[in-house]
């Protein structure tokens, strides 16, 4: 049989699964996650008042059920967990899966302010990441600033305008809901430094906006006009026509009144964060133009937005891991069609797939052709793989050497802890915020 180790069981990490054991009845699938909980980006990542998409958990959890698939959770690989080097001796073929864990920076003076976060933070605070930071983003702040014009700056944009009878049914942690639910902050401004019609946004998420109840959305026709593919979009793809049809609505039509004001702006890039003793208290920016290139130049004309709270929504950048080479510019694994080259040449038996392969881009789906190329590699290389001798179980060798993973009834014990929360509140599902509530309520399951 062939052993393979999956390491994230996020969406690129289930489809690798998915694409294995289907193309292989011969192989054997663990996957391998830092955290206690499966699912990676679709947990902590998707809004959590975006059902549908959320509901994709349902096909990883197939994945994840499957007779020939195990899930081990709580597994951290690399410092202060299982070496590289020691995977790849108890497994025939290892895939990383690990996504970009970071996020990319301004670099502008004031970035280190209090009141100014990552989105990255942010979401993972209302998302229940068990790393996340303490509360306190919205605190004493009215006035909002959003840097960014992709989907999560759209989704922060709009947790931030929603209120407590539409966050209550989701599975938002209790602390995020109470502190959201009692938030003051009613403005807020979502900036890009370049236009329109290269905004990174969906038009579904973009639409989105228009309908939060109490809530006014506004663009500034002038700083629309100042793209020449808003002014003439028919040369763009559909996606772009379909923003720039809904922006052009929101410029021209006059708009509703409401407690929450979301303002979008273009062609604004940050150059400061503005300090009031050790806070931020507002943004500088830049007026940027076109330059008839497809790139920006500066005007050197400035303006001001007070703001109590700045959220950078940049992108995000993928983080070496130690004893993988990696490649500091891209952010990536060094690979060919997913075999991770070292030194120039394909390393037998290690693989790389999603964005620590290919860099932050794509949806969620872009994930699965992405991982049956890898796979594709992986079983080509299958017959020569199997010729180095694994132990029979990769597991008992783990626990032989102390790691006590978190298996699938552990996993499904903290299911049962979270709907037993939001039941006792009242609430559905709510999940369980912080790393030791999550692992008591694993080891109930390890009970059973």
């Amino acid at each position: 049989m062939l052993h393979v180790a999956v390491v994230g069981s996020g969406p690129s990490g289930c489809y690798t699964a998915q694409s294995l054991v289907q193309r292989d009845p011969g192989v054997l699938v663990d996957v391998l996650d830092r955290l206690p909980c499966p699912y990676g980006l679709v947990r902590y990542g998707v809004a959590p008042d975006h059902e549908k998409i959320k509901s994709l958990q349902n096909s990883l959890r197939t994945v994840l059920e499957d007779e020939r698939v195990r899930f081990l959770g709580g597994v951290q690989v690399g410092p202060r967990g299982v070496p590289v080097a020691r995977l790849r001796e108890l497994y025939h073929a290892v895939v990383y899966c690990v996504g970009a864990a970071t996020d990319r920076r301004l670099g502008i003076p004031g970035e280190e302010l209090l009141g100014s976060w990552s989105a990255t933070e942010f979401v993972s605070w209302y998302s229940a990441h068990p790393d996340a930071v303490a509360d306190g983003f919205v605190l004493g702040a009215r006035t909002a600033v959003v840097i960014g014009v992709g989907n999560v700056a759209v989704d922060v944009t709009r947790m931030l305008a929603r209120g407590a009878a539409e966050l209550s049914p989701t599975d938002m942690p209790q602390s995020a809901l109470a502190s959201l639910a009692s938030s003051q902050v009613s403005r807020i401004h979502m900036v890009g430094r370049r236009g329109p019609s290269v905004a990174r946004f969906t038009t579904k998420e973009l639409r989105e906006l228009g309908t939060l109840p109490d809530t006014q959305v506004t663009v500034n026709p002038v700083e629309l006009e100042m793209d020449p593919d808003y002014v003439d979009p028919s040369a763009l793809p559909a996606a772009q026509r379909r923003n720039i049809e809904v922006l052009r609505g929101w410029a021209t039509a006059p708009a509703p009144s409401g407690r929450h004001r979301i303002r979008l702006r273009f062609f604004l890039r940050p150059v400061e964060l503005l300090a009031d003793g050790d806070r931020v208290c507002g943004v500088r920016l830049e007026r940027t133009r076109p330059d008839g290139r497809g790139g920006l130049v500066g005007t050197g004309r400035y303006e001001e937005i007070e703001a109590q709270l700045v959220l950078r929504s940049v992108g995000y950048r993928g983080v070496a891991l130690d004893g993988l080479p990696f490649d500091p510019q891209r952010g990536t694994v060094p690979h060919v069609a997913g075999r991770v080259v070292r030194e120039g040449v394909a390393a037998p038996g290690e693989y790389v797939a999603g964005w620590i392969k290919r860099g932050p881009t794509g949806v969620i789906g872009t994930n699965r052709p992405c991982a049956k190329e890898t796979v594709t590699s992986l079983l080509e290389d299958a017959p020569a793989l199997l010729h180095r001798a694994v132990p029979a179980d990769p597991l008992a060798a783990l626990r032989a050497e102390g790691v006590r993973p978190v298996e699938w009834s552990g996993w499904q014990a903290i299911e049962r802890a979270e709907a037993e929360l939001g039941a006792s509140l009242g609430r559905g599902v709510v999940k369980l915020p912080d790393w030791e509530s999550l692992l008591t309520a694993a080891q109930g399951g390890a009970r059973d």
